[in-house]
């Protein structure tokens, strides 16, 4: 199935005066913002570096070749240096660096505003980038979770707290960013990445809402109810458009007021998040009618589980599964894979406190009758949409 570098060998030769902005591009952008550009891009909204000459640094070491000047503290080379090739998050973000680079479409583009933050003790991680495209409105694109623990415990405190460190920040950029830009602008995200970009849009204020033409977020989870029925949230809702593949779990957390695109995924559950998986067509994605019944069964199921805690309890849960998680010494999600973290979790988890204990244990009971309720509320709904 085609993905988004079959739609980059179909449109990358085109201008987007050729062939107009659409999703895919929104897309690729977001995932761009995934891409390690830090002393590359520069942090400054004024000044910037063509997406050509960052793709060079990041995947060959070489310094700019005609980079729009950079201060030394944006982390412009010494002349004659040069540097390591960065690492990447996913093998398939190099290709597509790669294929920006040397497609017309994009590689004229120049990057600027890029920051990226990581506190642990905070239990903040937030990174985004400005995209100056050729011929287009600029594109605020706020990165997504990363693979650390600090990183997915944040998106769990959205479960209980109204706004995280993130959403702060999102804010934050997104006025500094439209106080450096003239007219009207995008911005998107791909998951935690598409929750920052609609809060931030919800929350900046009228005048930088009045200029924003479109908010994209791809698969992104949803807000607590105080959030969206806000003023500035409801204003800016007809404008917000997304995107969610047929077997969505994280997009489909939390509470969503806006309608939902399904996309089609050639990956399974989980693993249609990644957005290399969303099939493509020549001029945007590809739609299906309906999500999957184990998605429509865990979202139901989730939310349904939600309710019956309320706010205090679902913040010692995740704070108690955190401190276990984070005492084994794992530092990463991936990090939880390994057999002796398995063990070392199991093993802090039986040193948290009793009530702590007793919430967890509540929480899984909870989640158990949720899900024994909600499967046949699901089958029966799918029998009458077949009628």
């Amino acid at each position: 199935m085609p993905n988004v570098f079959d739609y980059l060998a179909w449109r990358g030769d085109l201008t987007f005066a050729q062939s107009p902005f659409n999703e895919a591009d929104s897309l690729i952008l977001c995932r761009l913002a995934y891409i390690p550009f830090d002393g590359i891009a520069p942090a400054s909204f004024v000044q910037a570096i063509h997406l050509a000459d960052a793709a060079a640094r990041c995947l060959h070491g070489a310094p700019p070749q005609s980079a729009i000047p950079l201060p030394a503290e944006a982390g412009a080379p010494q002349e004659g240096s040069a540097e390591p090739p960065r690492r990447f998050r996913l093998a398939d973000d190099a290709r597509l660096l790669a294929a920006l680079a040397t497609s017309r479409r994009f590689c004229n583009a120049r990057l600027s505003g890029y920051v990226n933050l990581f506190d642990p003790a905070a239990e903040k991680q937030f990174s985004a980038l400005t995209i100056l495209l050729e011929g287009e409105l600029p594109y605020v694109a706020f990165r997504g979770t990363d693979g650390t623990l600090v990183g997915w415990k944040e998106d769990f405190n959205m479960s209980f707290l109204t706004v995280v460190p993130a959403q702060k920040e999102a804010v934050q950029y997104l006025c500094a960013a439209s106080d450096s830009l003239c007219g009207r602008l995008r911005v998107g995200g791909h998951s935690k990445g598409g929750n920052l970009a609609v809060y931030a849009s919800a929350f900046c204020g009228e005048e930088i809402q009045s200029r924003i033409e479109s908010v994209y977020n791809h698969d992104g989870p949803g807000f607590l109810s105080e959030v969206v029925t806000r003023e500035g949230f409801q204003r800016i809702l007809g404008r917000v458009h997304t995107f969610v593949p047929q077997s969505s779990v994280v997009g489909m957390l939390l509470q969503h007021e806006e309608g939902c695109a399904i996309v089609h995924s050639t990956n399974t559950w989980l693993l249609q998040h990644d957005l290399y998986s969303w099939e493509t067509a020549c001029n945007g994605l590809v739609f299906t009618e309906a999500r999957t019944r184990s998605s429509r069964f865990i979202d139901s199921t989730l939310k349904a589980w939600l309710t019956q805690m309320n706010p205090e309890d679902r913040g010692k849960l995740v704070d108690g599964v955190y401190t276990a998680l984070s005492a084994s010494g794992a530092v990463t999600v991936a990090d939880l894979n390994r057999p002796k973290t398995a063990v070392s979790v199991l093993r802090e988890m039986k040193k948290l406190d009793e009530p702590t204990k007793a919430i967890i244990q509540q929480a899984v009971e909870l989640l158990s009758a949720s899900a024994r309720e909600n499967l046949p509320v699901v089958l029966e709904r799918m029998r009458k949409e077949k009628e």
